[in-house]
């Protein structure tokens, strides 16, 4: 190929944002950082590379097929963190292990993963997320979907909806069935994508009695109101399902002291794509996206496996998904307007320097003009560049 030709790529899943994206993108991670530390949230920076043994704690063995993998000149095999939960407990476990609990993380960072990149969906792509360790129960639990909900209003979203489950119903039921291990997971993984057709090819030919066949079926689109727990309890018997109603009620009765149950509807079918959830999960979406902007859950047993037993809760919101789900909603994220531009003419470029200089000090934001203009030249300047004001010298 002759070097006039050569385009430069990025790679596949990969994107730029330029300069108006890349201004409302941080405006939103400031705007969320802000409100994270009001809550009491402080932040942690991780590194973008972990050892893949760290990584897959948690996670299963079917995130390793979606995570980049490459080894060190030692020859050990090191992973692009696929999400922030799993590095934050190793941190916690370790390097904080000895604050004070409860620990109250947040972090505004990238993640990757190998995806089907389309709008929305990118092999690296940029999350704010808390997480809350130390704290059993509800409180923490209705603590981290008040915070979902606050920070896509912080995000200026205003139409969407948290999808609030519990894992341990469907673990209940699972347990309660005669299904083996292999049949459970074909059984989730099915629920995983909502796929109804295969559910009900695999319950077909389980030997499950037609009256669990039927209750497991009726999973995926048991959603609704505060009604749904009380029509929920009815169809099921063991007491692991119960409590995780029982549970899913507690939380809601804070969510409505925090202001934010308009916002939440449970959906007993939800199951998040990590093995490490123990107990209630969410996700957010909102019209016009056909995947959740943001999702989390309670995961008690993760910090375990790093030697601190510790119960932990937190969510994730992909910063990406919020540009586009704003864009798609009509609604315009406002970016901070450039300011003044100083232009000058020949032979005055010193004073220009010192009247810019002045204007930074006092707060706005200045571009200085590298040549000696016209003053016409200088408003054409002025208005290519996006400037709202000219001064010239």
């Amino acid at each position: 190929m002759n070097q006039n030709e050569f385009v430069p790529q990025i790679p596949y899943g990969t994107r730029d944002f330029l300069p108006r994206e890349a201004g409302r993108k941080r405006m939103i991670e400031a705007s969320l950082a802000n409100m994270f530390a009001r809550w009491g949230y402080d932040e942690v920076i991780t590194p973008t590379i972990e050892y893949l043994e760290t990584l897959t704690v948690g996670t299963g063995c079917d995130m390793q097929q979606h995570m980049f993998k490459f080894f060190d000149r030692n020859n050990h095999i090191l992973a692009l963190r696929p999400d922030m939960t799993t590095p934050i407990a190793r941190v916690a476990a370790t390097r904080l292990k000895e604050s004070v609990s409860p620990l109250k993380l947040f972090y505004l960072t990238n993640v990757f993963r190998y995806e089907q990149a389309q709008a929305g969906r990118q092999c690296e792509f940029y999350q704010a997320g808390v997480e809350l360790m130390g704290v059993p129960g509800p409180t923490g639990d209705a603590e981290i979907i008040a915070l979902a909900v606050e920070a896509m209003l912080e995000a200026g979203l205003e139409n969407f909806q948290i999808s609030l489950g519990q894992v341990d119903f469907i673990n209940g039921i699972m347990e309660d069935s005669s299904l083996s291990s292999p049949q459970r997971q074909q059984v989730k993984q099915a629920m995983l994508t909502r796929d109804l057709v295969g559910l009900g090819e695999i319950l077909a030919t389980s030997g499950l009695d037609q009256s669990v066949q039927s209750m497991l079926q009726q999973i995926p689109v048991l959603h609704g109101r505060e009604s749904l727990l009380t029509q929920a309890a009815k169809m099921v018997k063991n007491e692991k399902s119960r409590k995780a109603l029982e549970n899913l009620s507690e939380i809601y009765d804070l969510l409505q002291v925090y202001g934010v149950d308009k916002y939440v509807n449970f959906d007993l079918g939800i199951i998040r794509d990590f093995e490490y959830y123990t107990g209630m999960v969410f996700e957010g979406y909102t019209p016009g996206l056909g995947f959740p902007l943001c999702g989390g859950g309670r995961y008690d047993q993760m910090l375990t496996s790093f030697g601190a037993e510790c119960p932990a809760t937190g969510f994730a919101l992909g910063i990406e998904r919020v540009m586009l789900a704003l864009e798609r909603q009509g609604i315009s994220g406002v970016v901070e307007a450039k300011k003044v531009y100083v232009a000058w003419q020949a032979g005055k470029l010193e004073a220009a320097i010192v009247e810019a200089n002045r204007l930074r000090k006092a707060g706005y934001s200045v571009e200085l003009a590298f040549s000696a203009q016209s003053e016409a030249e200088a408003k054409l300047s002025q208005s290519r560049k996006g400037y709202e004001k000219l001064i010239y010298i």
